[in-house]
């Protein structure tokens, strides 16, 4: 089969990308199995991202296109409102499983933004049916990143993501961000900064704890380059959120699934949040799909404030438990269980990391972080902000590999699927893009 190398691109408006740039040097991808990728031209690349972060289990599954084929042929749509498929049953059943104790509520939407904006209208219905509809205002962290509809924007702690969408922002407070100059090159939870969550009660200290709903964090702050909690802070999140009656809410979009090494980083870390948001590697990213998870607490204080025959909740999403994606979501499930992906994500994390911090010394190399299969590469600045990480990630391409870059920082995560040979080979085109001098 001929495949067009360079279609019309006029009239594709691309999400996060320099157009003008993509259309005088595009980088497409046309062909995805097991960790590679191929361009048009067959071209092979290693996927050094697991797509963005979502294809944990590698690219193009049977098990998931077999599953979706045969849902697409039986139920391809359903309504969620006022009715049900009862695929979407089983599938938060199963789900609920694998998630901390007690965490086993589950609402379904169609991306990582849109399950942020759901958790937060859940703690704004829960802090209402509670008597405490003072509570309106959320904190969240600068580098923090939760996605891009109204409410994510507004808890972004990102410039970039929040510089021409200022006047719709929502009432958001930002702490600080957990990384210091004395961590650079700490391989997992730095040893120093515990402290840093205590901003926190400076917070409420000056709005009022009791005006705070939610606070919104990322267990590890994914997009902006890994940047690793340091070793208490999760937990001193936590007892602040218990003092003053605020929730604390786990952004697991980047970090669920195995990432971490374990399900979810909240039971790596052993800190309990009171809602958990999660994307990406749900349905191995074949079929886009979100899902907030709470307790039957959480859920039961909603629904016992609801009056009359009215929905308890009025929020939802054409998309929600989409039955399609349901199929795709229960078949990931199974290849996670089934190849036991979690526990082979930990003990490849050594010799993974071992490779990343082999990197230390090259030209390009400022600063390097990680845990259980992600990490973070600093790239040593440009003249401009981003310079770096623009010329490494399309050099990167063109040597054969795929990494996201954000910034002048890029996220190294492969699949879990990842042998300890796919892992040398895209560390071996690492060091030869950044050990080159621009």
């Amino acid at each position: 089969m001929t495949v067009q190398t360079k279609p019309n691109m006029a009239h594709h408006w691309m999400p996060f990308t320099n157009n003008r740039l993509f259309h005088e040097e595009p980088q497409m991808f046309a062909k995805a199995k097991g960790v590679k990728y191929w361009t048009p031209e067959g071209r092979e690349l290693l996927d050094g991202a697991s797509g963005l972060f979502c294809c944990a289990a590698g690219h193009s599954r049977p098990e998931i296109a077999d599953a979706v084929h045969r849902q697409l042929s039986t139920l391809d749509y359903s309504p969620h409102f006022q009715r049900a498929a009862p695929i979407s049953f089983e599938f938060a059943e199963k789900l609920a499983a694998i998630l901390p104790d007690g965490i086993d509520r589950v609402f379904f939407a169609g991306s990582g933004s849109e399950a942020v904006d759901t958790a937060m209208k859940m703690c704004l219905a829960y802090h209402r049916a509670t008597g405490n509809a003072q509570r309106t205002k959320f904190v969240s962290r600068a580098w923090g990143y939760h996605g891009v509809n109204l409410g994510g924007t507004s808890l972004a702690g990102m410039v970039n993501n929040r510089r021409d969408f200022a006047g719709i922002t929502c009432d958001v407070v930002h702490m600080r961000h957990t990384w210091s100059e004395e961590q650079r090159f700490t391989r997992g939870q730095p040893e120093t900064g515990a402290n840093l969550a205590d901003e926190l009660e400076e917070i409420c200290k000056t709005y009022g704890g009791d005006t705070i709903a939610a606070v919104f964090v990322e267990p590890i702050a994914g997009s902006i380059g890994t940047i690793v909690p340091p070793k208490g802070y999760l937990e001193r999140l936590r007892a602040i959120c218990d003092k003053h009656g605020i929730l604390l809410v786990f952004d697991e979009v980047i970090t669920g699934f195995g990432r971490t090494g374990s399900a979810f980083a909240s039971q790596e870390f052993a800190v309990k949040p009171d809602v958990i948001t999660m994307a990406k590697a749900l349905t191995n990213g074949a079929i886009p799909m979100s899902a907030v998870a709470t307790s039957a607490e959480f859920q039961a204080a909603i629904f016992e404030a609801a009056k009359g025959d009215r929905p308890e909740f009025f929020h939802g999403y054409t998309y929600s438990a989409h039955p399609v994606a349901c199929a795709a979501g229960i078949a990931t499930l199974d290849i996670y269980a089934n190849e036991g992906l979690f526990d082979r994500a930990k003990s490849l994390s050594d010799h993974f990391l071992d490779a990343v911090f082999g990197l230390r010394n090259l030209p390009q190399v400022s600063d390097l972080r990680g845990y259980g299969m992600m990490s973070g590469i600093q790239l040593t600045p440009g003249k401009t902000p981003g310079e770096t990480g623009s010329w490494v990630q399309r050099a990167l391409f063109d040597e054969g590999l795929h990494l996201k870059a954000t910034g002048d920082a890029l996220i190294f995560a492969p699949a879990l699927v990842s042998t300890e040979q796919d892992i040398n080979d895209m560390v071996a085109i690492l060091q030869k893009v950044l050990g080159r001098q621009i």
